[in-house]
């Protein structure tokens, strides 16, 4: 196993996930006094396991047909717009 690519996989996806509407939506859910808390663990934590999922099998598809230099750029590209989108509505 490639130890620092997991590592950088894993702090990138833990960063982006910190305070974002999933974790928001998770502690609504773990709020509630009559429902199990591991349940909503395991719930979300399998949600994000099938999104990551999706996102995997979504770039391994891509790098098929589109050079991974290019995926590197339209990914920069997209948080760019993402983030002007967001700085401009706030």
């Amino acid at each position: 196993m490639d130890w620092k690519i997991f590592l950088t996989v894993f702090a990138t996806v833990f960063i982006a996930e910190l305070g974002d509407k999933t974790q928001l939506a998770t502690m609504l859910f773990a709020s509630d006094k009559d429902v199990s808390k591991y349940l909503v663990f395991f719930a979300a934590s399998a949600a994000l396991i099938v999104a990551s999922a999706i996102g995997v099998l979504a770039g391994s598809v891509l790098s098929d047909y589109i050079n991974e230099k290019h995926l590197h750029y339209i990914a920069g590209v997209g948080f760019i717009l993402i983030g002007a989108f967001t700085l401009y509505r706030a």
